[in-house]
């Protein structure tokens, strides 16, 4: 699955990556796609303290942070 945040600013950043973990199953992963600093920073600190795995965090040269994410179980 794959979520594309890149116009969105915080809080929704968060928010609909969240929706879309809660529709998966445990174990499932999510590809979300964001820009800006602050969701840079925020997305993968509120999934880790929902309990969700950052499986990876890279920022491409067209800006776009692509974080692989992991529900929890």
């Amino acid at each position: 699955q794959t979520l594309d945040i890149t116009a969105e600013i915080c809080p929704m950043t968060f928010v609909r990556t969240r929706l879309a973990l809660d529709r998966l199953a445990p174990g499932q992963k999510l590809l979300v796609l964001l820009r800006g600093e602050e969701p840079r920073r925020n997305v993968p600190r509120s999934a880790r303290d929902h309990g969700h795995k950052v499986l990876s965090d890279e920022t491409g040269p067209d800006g776009v942070t692509r974080l692989l994410l992991e529900r929890a179980g």
